[in-house]
């Protein structure tokens, strides 16, 4: 595990340089944050029915996605595919390490240090402007198993991703609609309570509202505490299923695989 450490720490510390981008996406993220509020506050100003999140915790829902954003599963790791098409990943093939944990500690790596970034220093503006504290202590201890559980379903979905690439020249087309699918089904974009009751068996039978969904209802209370246990559970199995099948994948892709480029 040491080889697998020293990988997702260097990554880690090559991102956390990154800190001017860190501040724009900061203040991108806060404007984004101011809109999508006033969206939501329009909708539940013009609502005749009660909705099943009240303002309160939508807001807190907000702040909460606009500060761990870069948590995501966004697509493909962009240096993955690039070692992919060149061919460079010959390379990584003949270290003596498993290159599924390779690839998912630079995953995890690329989780956690942008969002450290942004998320540090947002925190304070955000709860200036409405971002509540968990309703108790053992909703707070729940929401950070939760965010553990989360990160780490992000990063087997990631891993996941990257191992279509050996079967693919560019990777574009998976980059592209597998994050669409994922903003909309795991709640980044509107909490899925707020969502047709048709569309609830859907959402909850999808990996997606482990990411996003289920650590911020918990944060928010909208999911108490008792109830948290089960939804934490179904994150870590989701997790299993990703990396079980992530590793199926990768294995049987490198039986054929061929190197492009170099």
């Amino acid at each position: 595990m040491r080889a697998y450490w020293a990988v997702g720490s260097a990554r880690c510390r090559e991102l956390l340089q990154y800190r001017a981008a860190a501040a724009a996406g900061i203040a991108t993220q806060v404007f984004w944050g101011f809109i999508r509020l006033m969206i939501f506050g329009a909708f539940y100003a013009s609502s005749t029915v009660e909705p099943p999140m009240s303002l309160a915790e939508v807001t807190t829902f907000v702040w909460l996605g606009q500060a761990l954003f870069r948590a995501l599963p966004f697509g493909v790791d962009l240096d993955v595919r690039e070692k992919i098409r060149t061919g460079t990943v010959a390379y990584e093939l003949v270290r003596p390490l498993d290159i599924y944990s390779l690839w998912f500690a630079r995953s995890a790596a690329f989780r956690i240090a942008p969002t450290l970034l942004r998320a540090l220093p947002m925190l304070p503006i955000a709860v200036f402007f409405g971002l509540g504290a968990p309703p108790s202590a053992a909703s707070g201890i729940a929401f950070a198993a939760s965010l553990v559980a989360a990160l780490t379903l992000s990063s087997a979905i990631s891993v996941l991703l990257n191992t279509s690439l050996l079967w693919t020249v560019s990777g574009e087309g998976i980059a592209r609609i597998v994050p669409s699918i994922m903003f909309l089904a795991s709640g980044s974009i509107v909490p899925l309570p707020l969502f047709p009751d048709w569309t609830q068996p859907i959402l909850k039978a999808l990996p997606f509202r482990g990411i996003v969904d289920v650590p911020f209802r918990i944060y928010s209370g909208n999911i108490s505490a008792a109830s948290a246990i089960g939804e934490i559970a179904g994150q870590f199995l989701w997790c299993a299923a990703l990396i079980l099948a992530g590793r199926w994948a990768l294995a049987r892709g490198l039986r054929r695989v061929v190197v492009q480029g170099g």
